[in-house]
């Protein structure tokens, strides 16, 4: 399993959006659980200066479903409903999303997650319904290379 878990970090690096808007991000994934880490920059502030609603939810979905993939070896997921609650506002530091499974079926999967922000602080939660999609994870670039 870890040599799947390192797969799947390396689909989630290699996604262009990490690459060009996200490029000081971190992703570490086990059984059921997934981490995520990345620095808040200025280029991901709304027009008031902290980041963007896009970004909490970027790491809280992305944590939930990487905690849901790690569990399903032969395809990826997809994320059929997404809720996001913010609680707190951030300007700066590294924020850390924490996902773990929280339901599965045949198809159907339930993932939670929380952001923190580097002082420890809880700062948003999210909860997602994920379902298993036809995706071949062999056919994804940084799956198979």
């Amino acid at each position: 399993m870890n040599d799947h878990f390192r797969k799947l970090e390396q689909i989630y690096l290699k996604a262009p959006y990490n690459i060009h808007l996200y490029d000081d991000t971190t992703i570490t994934i086990s059984q059921g659980r997934a981490e995520i880490s990345t620095r808040v920059n200025p280029r991901h502030h709304h027009g008031a200066g902290a980041l963007h609603g896009s970004g909490y939810f970027r790491l809280l979905d992305d944590a939930a479903f990487f905690a849901i993939n790690s569990t399903i070896t032969d395809a990826m997921v997809y994320t059929v409903s997404f809720t996001t609650q913010f609680l707190r506002p951030v300007q700066s530091g590294i924020i850390t999303a924490i996902g773990e499974i929280k339901h599965s079926s045949s198809n159907l999967f339930i993932g939670e997650s929380v952001l923190y922000n580097d002082k420890g602080q809880l700062i948003a939660l999210g909860r997602g319904d994920f379902m298993k999609s036809r995706i071949d994870l062999n056919t994804i670039p940084g799956y198979f290379d």
